[in-house]
């Protein structure tokens, strides 16, 4: 009888030998960082008793927008056009299909890295007219150094917490048999982080003033970063 590969490879030993003995660990960081970039969350609005005013004015609303964002320069890393809509607005009891007005709507996203220029915009863009910000929402970029920091540190805790328990033993490690990411063999959902900071939704009113700049205090990023790591260790004299 033939005996497949898998039947016949050795069975693992998830618990070591009595001559090599093996210590599971888990490693955990938790860090407290200063964000790296803050976004914003800009609606332009326009109403119009024709769909040519509403576009006409939504369309001037949206270059004013645009253009004051982009007098930032490098303080802003990422300016994009989200979603657009001109929507009818059909008169309440009326028989037929008769428009009151027309709605248009713009939604821009900008992500800026200096937080002194993110106060100024802010204060700039929720004074013009019609004109909605939502924000800030604080974050670290995907290849923050802190993600880096966290892992190291993760790893250094599981050794340290293996070689703890290697010394109460009396004895100490051999080998590092496997070091792994938590849901690395099993993927876990995942866990969104919270949008962070965020500052009340403004509409600019009709009046002409110029407000002071808004004083947003960055929040602080959790970085958390966790790691199962198996060791060998030398036969301990119990």
């Amino acid at each position: 009888m033939t005996t497949s590969p898998e039947e016949a490879q050795p069975p693992a030993v998830p618990y070591g030998t009595p001559d090599a003995p093996r210590i599971a660990v888990r490693g955990e960081a938790h860090l407290e960082v200063d964000p790296e970039t803050a976004r914003i969350g800009i609606t332009v609005l326009a109403r119009g008793k024709d769909r040519r005013t509403a576009l006409d004015d939504l369309t001037r609303r949206n270059t004013t927008v645009l253009d004051l964002v982009k007098t930032y320069g490098e303080a802003v890393e990422r300016l994009e056009t989200g979603a657009f809509s001109i929507t009818p607005e059909l008169k309440e009891k009326s028989r037929g299909e008769r428009i009151q007005a027309y709605h248009g709507r713009v939604h821009i996203t900008a992500e800026l890295t200096d937080f002194t220029a993110l106060g100024e915009l802010t204060t700039r863009l929720a004074d013009l007219d019609l004109t909605r910000v939502d924000g800030p929402w604080w974050s670290l970029r995907p290849d923050s150094p802190a993600h880096k920091r966290a892992r190291q540190q993760a790893v250094r805790e599981a050794v340290q917490r293996a070689r703890e328990y290697a010394e109460a033993l009396g004895t100490s490690l051999a080998a590092l048999v496997e070091l792994a990411d938590i849901g690395a063999e099993a993927p876990q959902p995942l866990h969104p982080a919270g949008p962070g900071g965020r500052m009340r939704s403004m509409i600019a009113g009709a009046e002409d003033t110029t407000a002071a700049p808004l004083d947003l205090e960055p929040q602080r990023q959790r970085v958390h970063a966790q790691v199962n790591a198996r060791f060998t260790m030398l036969p301990p004299q119990l």
